[in-house]
């Protein structure tokens, strides 16, 4: 007689629990969704800083250390020296030698705390990225306030230390075609995906902000206009090869007699001068002039040489029609000579 589970024949009822298992299974292991991913690389992001942080904090303990000792035992030689007021000069020039002694590493500790107060400001900017009111509600990404502040951050390390670092804008082409023809929940959709895609390329020093619309900044700390260079192009290559859009870039690298304002403009006339161009590619503003990216002109070469190919085509194509239309021509005249004779 067949076994029953809960009035169910039990191979019914064993089928049905793996079934409902296969299905749980299926459930715990889907694919990790844009925000998963998004929220990982956030995550990631953080705990760079916070581990830049505590390295800053660990250097200027070790330092603080050492020069407290140094300055106990020179409050030691001060002490002794106050309890024998009749030691002679001699006492005194050794003491005097000490102090000298002292001077270089109390300079250089001032100058370490000095730069790690700009190091710590750095990475409060970043901190600050994650904050709501720095955040754009869209894509995620840093807004135009914490990319003001950035900018501030990164301006005052380079006049302090002359450390150079360049911006990127990058536009999304053609993008007021796909929301008049798709509509904007499409149009956000596309933002969000290249949002997703410029987040993938950067390094986590690297501060990625919506400028505004479909504009998109990048500063590169650390990073010469061929490095920056080298980036923008490749953002424009993944974004026309992944996805169904493409992207135009302006390239700057700040300059001694830059501000916030001026970094940002010279980066859109280059962007400009790429929109102009005919779009999907890379320009950037020397200082003096605005350049195009040589990979971004070899990509234009290589089309003009496709459609100079495409033209040809057509033209031998139209010739060989022409020909056949003047045979068929030539043998209708014969034809008809023959019907009068």
């Amino acid at each position: 007689m067949e076994d029953w589970i809960l009035g169910i024949p039990t191979p019914v009822a064993m089928a049905l629990i793996a079934l409902i298992g296969y299905f749980l299974g299926k459930r715990n292991h889907r694919p990790v969704s844009a925000e998963q991913a998004y929220a990982r690389r956030e995550l990631k992001r953080a705990k760079a800083i916070v581990k830049q942080l505590e390295e800053i904090s660990r250097e200027v303990r070790r330092n603080l250390a050492s020069h407290q000792s140094s300055i106990a035992h020179f409050k030691e030689r001060i002490v002794l020296m106050s309890s024998h007021e009749n030691e002679t000069g001699e006492s005194w020039q050794t003491l005097c030698e000490e102090a000298e002694r002292m001077l270089s590493p109390t300079m250089r500790l001032s100058a370490q705390i000095a730069n790690a107060y700009d190091e710590v400001r750095q990475q409060a900017n970043l901190l600050m990225t994650f904050t709501e009111s720095r955040t754009d509600p869209l894509t995620g990404l840093s807004n135009r306030r914490a990319l003001d502040d950035s900018l501030e951050s990164l301006f005052a390390m380079k006049d302090r230390y002359e450390l150079t670092f360049s911006l990127c804008i990058l536009d999304v082409d053609h993008f007021k075609k796909i929301n008049d023809e798709y509509g904007h929940l499409e149009g956000d959709r596309v933002l969000q995906e290249v949002a997703s895609l410029i987040d993938n390329c950067v390094r986590e020093t690297d501060v990625v902000t919506r400028y505004g619309g479909e504009e998109f900044v990048i500063l590169m700390p650390s990073t010469d206009l061929a490095g920056g260079l080298i980036f923008a192009e490749r953002v424009r290559e993944a974004v026309e090869q992944r996805l169904k859009v493409t992207v135009s870039g302006g390239v700057a690298q700040a300059s001694n007699t830059d501000e916030p304002q001026t970094l940002l403009a010279r980066a859109d006339s280059a962007l400009y001068r790429a929109k102009s161009r005919g779009r999907n590619c890379i320009f950037c503003h020397t200082g003096d002039c605005v350049q195009e990216h040589p990979a971004s002109d070899s990509s234009a070469a290589t089309l003009a040489h496709e459609n100079a190919e495409e033209l040809l085509e057509e033209v031998r194509s139209l010739e060989k029609m022409l020909g056949q239309r003047e045979s068929d021509k030539a043998a209708s005249h014969q034809q008809k000579q023959a019907e009068t004779v």
